[in-house]
């Protein structure tokens, strides 16, 4: 059996799904669309104008496929691994900026956050870069207006931080368009401000890691941050007595062998949590639990155990979990 990511960052991890998204109130208005082989949803107080909503969202997320999908060969960053040089290479603003926060959480991480295996990947049937991975992503140079890769054959595949990045960019058209008080959901992560209309913060539910599976593991509360999940429910496949997911482990450059079935992380942007929810999957239980509660970052770690599962919180994620 064979799983492929049928579009540009469909099932990074676990899904989410809103508290009160399938109890729909009418002091919630709810605003739906496609994206990324998945959807986006938007709570916001009843009374806002929806097709403004609409039309900034949709513009979001067809600008962010358009500049880091792999799986389009005329965007902005499938060009980019076509580019056989050294040399400097222009990118626009947005996609430096991904790739500023991603050396950043690469860095931070010991390189358990690495878009250079997009070549990995897709040799495991699991994306469409098919050239074998070329220099590291340590060497790659990030100016002001480009890149330059460490070697001529280097490839970037953006799918564990760009769906975060376009999150973000929802944030604040939302804020722009003079909304405080918002809740939004992009192919499983989310991210939310101010307060839901009942006056409570608003809460997301996360769903348990199993194929399948429609319950929900934890319910949490959301404060001004966002919540990423990555996790091997969606994007795996199983071939004799191992299973295999679409997460790469840097250190030994094949999917990550672990009892983990999915990490959920918060953070102030969802750029950044949706890189440290794919960098501790990728580090595994101990491992990057242990990273976590020493980099104070609010974790969830799912693993299986016997046929069951087993939840381990670092630092305060404990604190956010109401059900």
């Amino acid at each position: 059996m064979r799983a492929t990511r049928r579009s540009f960052i469909l099932g990074a991890g676990a899904a989410l799904a809103a508290n009160g998204l399938h109890a729909e109130t009418q002091d919630v208005l709810q605003i739906r669309g496609p994206a990324f082989g998945a959807g986006w949803q938007v709570s916001v107080p009843d009374g806002a104008d929806a097709k403004a909503i609409a039309s900034a969202v949709s513009d979001i997320v067809a600008s962010v496929d358009e500049s880091a999908s792999p799986f389009r060969a005329e965007s902005e960053i499938s060009a980019f691994n076509r580019i056989r040089t050294t040399d400097w290479i222009p990118l626009s603003p947005a996609t430096l900026q991904v790739i500023e926060e991603a050396k950043r959480v690469a860095a931070l991480t010991g390189g358990a956050f690495d878009p250079t295996l997009g070549g990995i990947v897709g040799r495991y049937g699991f994306g469409p870069i098919a050239t074998p991975r070329a220099g590291s992503f340590d060497d790659l140079s990030l100016g002001e207006q480009g890149v330059r890769k460490a070697h001529p054959a280097q490839t970037l595949d953006l799918c564990g931080i760009a769906k975060g990045h376009a999150l973000d960019r929802i944030s604040s058209a939302l804020a722009a368009l003079g909304h405080p008080d918002f809740f939004v959901e992009l192919g499983g992560e989310v991210t939310a401000q101010g307060h839901h209309p009942e006056g409570r913060p608003w809460r997301a539910g996360i769903e348990r890691p199993l194929a399948g599976a429609t319950a929900m593991q934890h319910i949490v509360s959301i404060g001004r941050e966002a919540l990423a999940t990555s996790g091997d429910a969606v994007n795996s496949c199983a071939y004799g007595n191992r299973r295999y997911c679409h997460i790469i482990d840097p250190h030994s450059g094949r999917p990550a062998e672990t009892a983990l079935a999915s990490v959920s992380v918060f953070a102030p942007r969802a750029i950044t949590a949706d890189a440290l929810a794919t960098a501790l999957f990728a580090m595994g239980p101990e491992q990057g639990a242990a990273f976590a509660e020493s980099a104070r970052i609010p974790a969830l770690f799912i693993t299986r155990d016997a046929g069951s599962l087993r939840s381990l919180t670092t630092h305060d994620f404990a604190t956010r979990i109401v059900g």
